[in-house]
């Protein structure tokens, strides 16, 4: 297929400004700082100590929740209870008062995330809050319920390195997992570094740029195994919101029990990319689920795509993998001609429902 004319389009500042009216671009290259900013503000709340044997559980939507994943990942065997996300309007039914629940919602408005921390209440569990302000913060004000403050001003899917590092912070209050802000403090670094790499002043060939050229005008379908399975849905929601297109997140070895049938077809749909987020410490038998799986799709795709975590530490490939995906999905905007910032649609379904 030849390149349309999008493709060609330089990635530099001034052409990403001329799209990116609400300046996202800005917010996505903070998040060394962000994470750093981050624990400041968990210390400012004064946690404290306590046990939940229980585990930890987060509740929260969209970017708010997905800081529990990239915990439980950057944790991994260091997680010594059970950490999960709530994605709903209650808790899971074996919540009890052992548990701690962190009610993470960027805007303090998020309705499930209300009714999370009411539930959780009502059970007698730990509760800790992270937010910007709104109900959540006054309801927790109210109930002398700790809250972890995060800096305002951004769209919530931003605030990942806040909703993350909170995470991390509970977990090792609650006993569910150590504590990683040395860990922290050095990906923060590393991001540096990469963002030099791979931001807006790099090369038009570098990676985050190439790879949002080559998705461009195409359905991705992102697979994580282990480590990156968070961040393979981080990447399809980030598509969603900045770009405005669908893109898809599975994950291995669980895709090649079903969805690898679906590329028998693919005729007449489409087109659509298999991009694979591999790391360091996959599975050797899942990375050669990957190699296969690759062969196996053939010329079904236009194109797959393997990308490998960068760093030496959890937090840092997890990190690595974030950054980059914030990028392509920025870039695949301008790409696009779309402003990443606006998410008008999900505006307007929250008016009605607050209607109803």
């Amino acid at each position: 297929m030849a390149p349309s004319s999008s493709d060609l389009k330089t990635l530099d500042r001034a052409t990403i400004a001329e799209v990116d009216a609400s300046d996202q671009l800005t917010d996505v290259l903070a998040l060394p700082e962000h994470l750093r900013d981050a624990q400041w503000k968990v210390e400012s709340a004064n946690l404290g100590q306590w046990d939940s044997p229980a585990g930890l559980i987060v509740a929260g939507m969209g970017g708010s929740a997905v800081g529990g994943a990239l915990a439980r990942a950057i944790l991994g065997d260091h997680a010594s209870r059970p950490i999960i996300a709530a994605r709903s309007y209650g808790l899971p039914a074996w919540t009890t008062p052992d548990s701690t629940v962190l009610c993470s919602s960027y805007s303090g408005n998020t309705e499930e995330t209300l009714a999370c921390y009411e539930a959780a209440g009502a059970l007698g569990a730990k509760r800790v809050v992270m937010t910007t302000g709104g109900e959540l913060a006054a309801a927790a004000r109210r109930d002398s319920v700790r809250v972890i403050p995060a800096a305002g001003g951004f769209q919530p899917r931003a605030a990942v390195g806040y909703a993350t590092v909170a995470a991390l912070e509970v977990a090792a209050a609650c006993g569910a997992g150590l504590r990683m802000g040395s860990e922290i403090d050095v990906a923060a670094e590393h991001l540096e570094a990469l963002v030099e790499e791979w931001g807006p002043d790099a090369s038009e060939d570098s990676l985050a740029k190439s790879i949002a050229r080559r998705i461009h005008n195409t359905i991705p379908l992102i697979a994580g195994a282990g480590l990156t399975t968070p961040i393979a849905y981080r990447w399809k929601t980030q598509i969603n919101e900045n770009a405005k297109v669908h893109a898809f997140a599975h994950e291995l070895p669980e895709l090649d029990h079903n969805e690898l049938v679906g590329w028998g077809g693919v005729d007449g749909l489409g087109p659509f990319t298999q991009i694979f987020l591999d790391d360091s410490d996959t599975h050797p038998r899942t990375k050669a689920r990957i190699d296969l799986t690759t062969k196996l799709i053939g010329d079904a795709a236009q194109d797959v795509i393997r990308v490998e975590s960068r760093g030496r530490t959890s937090a840092e490939r997890v990190f690595s993998l974030v950054m980059l995906g914030d990028l392509v999905s920025l870039y695949l905007s301008v790409l696009r001609g779309v402003d990443p910032g606006p998410v008008e649609v999900l505006e307007r379904l929250k008016g009605e429902l607050s209607a109803s």
